[in-house]
């Protein structure tokens, strides 16, 4: 690698009372070096980092250089945040998947939005999803001289033919000997199967399961886990794709043969091993497996278990819920249809509080072309037509998961996947839209100015939580 397609890492924020802060660093500072060597990413600055005598080289806001010298404990931080976790740039993906996202998305957005990432760096930094078929010889030396485990993989099949016809890259043939890598060093992944129906299904689907299993013995399994998510389609995606979507019929015959295997894993493997996202059994129409299922939730950022913890969430916080809010308010909380049902329960219990009304507008996406939707998949266009013309009350309440980020350019706004901003979502609705990062904003927003709990005790615990389990 060589050291000039390296950038200067950005700095954007200096952490309150720290290190950095003491010295005097500011947000659009640059780090250039440490101890003389440029880190190309966030894992070589965390590493040069913990050096207890320090050099740094630095550029300021305007450019001009310093070099600055600190001591400090072994391991303890500096206190910097970057604008990039990535200071040489982004691994991008080789594969052509008919299933990715990205090229199921329409022409004419921001351009962060075609971005294939498809770096191991963000893999272990970030928990996203990499293929492995883009890593060279030095980068596979990288991962094992600095312990990068673990790593998140998007195996989808572990036969060679049909995993290279699923991501249209002969490379993709080489998982087994991948994973056999990753044993031998000691190091683990967790998996990821999008199951296509008619390509990797069935008796594939089951040979895929099993393979990954046999790398889950020892002390330090090299696979942790495995989950096995649905395809995603879109109305935009390419044509002849030789995919098909995945219809409550198909879901309810995954979740018979893979919950046939995870009673064969945790017979032989003392853990259910593969799992099944949550968007199984809403297709499916099936009841979702009891929190006790999912053990310490490996596949959370799969949707694994994410309703059931987001219920859990909920199951504490509901034993604080007041009695009353003043003065009354109307909220409408927009989620995917997906979540309708699952999430009604805990509806119903905040619109017992006196003087607050909750909303739930369970919507799918029309601009994605989905009668069945999860909440992350919304776009601005789909809440304002399905909310327009209606009584919305004091405000819009969003998860924050539909949003993302601003770019460079637009630096002080958030937006939907189909590039409409928050503040154009506003003007649309005529109503003030409110981004909820979480559970506890989602009740604090419902709940501020609460007037003092009544002695009367309509507060008792056990009845909120007796309203959350029916």
């Amino acid at each position: 690698m060589k050291t000039a397609s390296i950038s200067p890492a950005k700095i954007t924020r200096v952490m309150p009372g720290s290190i950095a802060e003491e010295i005097g660093f500011e947000a659009g500072d640059q780090l250039v070096a440490i101890n003389q060597q440029r880190p190309r990413d966030l894992i070589d600055y965390r590493f040069l980092c913990a050096d207890e005598l320090l050099e740094l080289e630095v550029l300021d806001a305007k450019g001009v250089a310093h070099q600055v010298e600190i001591e400090k404990d072994y391991d303890e931080e500096l206190g910097l945040e970057f604008e990039t976790a990535l200071f040489d740039g982004l691994m991008q993906c080789v594969n052509r998947c008919p299933f990715c996202f990205i090229d199921q998305q329409p022409p004419g957005k921001r351009e962060t939005l075609y971005l294939k990432d498809d770096d191991y760096r963000l893999s272990f930094l970030y928990g996203s999803y990499l293929t492995l078929t883009n890593i060279s010889p030095a980068e596979w030396e990288r991962i094992a001289q600095m312990r990068l485990s673990p790593l998140y993989v998007s195996v989808h099949a572990t036969e060679g033919a049909v995993r290279s016809r699923l991501l249209k890259n002969d490379r993709a043939a080489q998982i087994l000997e991948q994973l056999a890598w990753f044993q031998q060093q000691r190091l683990q992944i967790h998996a990821q199967v999008v199951v296509c129906p008619g390509i990797n299904d069935g008796p594939h689907l089951e040979r895929t399961l099993r393979d990954l299993a046999a790398f889950h013995q020892g002390d330090l399994p090299a696979v942790a886990s495995a989950a096995v998510v649905p395809v995603g389609l879109t109305r935009f995606r390419p044509e002849q794709d030789q995919l098909v979507p995945v219809t409550t019929a198909k879901s309810q015959a995954v979740i018979a043969q893979v919950q046939a295997l995870q009673a064969e894993f945790r017979a032989e493997l003392g853990t259910t091993f593969a799992w099944l996202a949550d968007e199984w059994f809403l297709i499916g129409r099936q009841p979702l497996p009891p929190e006790s299922h999912y053990e310490s939730y490996p596949q959370i950022g799969n949707g694994v278990g994410s309703i059931r913890l987001f219920l859990k969430e909920f199951e504490v916080i509901a034993q604080e819920l007041p009695d009353r809010v003043y003065p009354p308010r109307t909220f409408t909380w927009v989620v995917g249809n997906a979540v309708e049902h699952a999430f009604a329960p805990l509806v119903t219990c905040l619109n017992q509080i006196s003087g607050l009304t909750l909303q739930m507008a369970a919507i799918n996406s029309d601009y994605w072309g989905q009668e069945i939707t999860v909440t992350g998949l919304l776009t601005g266009q789909d809440i304002a037509a399905q909310l327009a013309g209606k009584d919305l009350g004091d405000g819009v309440l969003l998860p924050a998961l539909m949003l993302k980020q601003s770019d460079s350019q637009r630096p002080d706004e958030t937006y939907f996947l189909d590039d409409m901003s928050v503040a154009q979502l506003e003007n649309k609705l005529n109503c003030p839209v409110l981004s909820i990062a979480g559970l506890p904003e989602l009740v604090a927003a419902c709940c501020a100015s609460v007037v003092p709990q009544q002695s009367s005790g309509g507060n008792d615990p056990k009845r909120k939580m007796t309203l959350l389990e029916a």
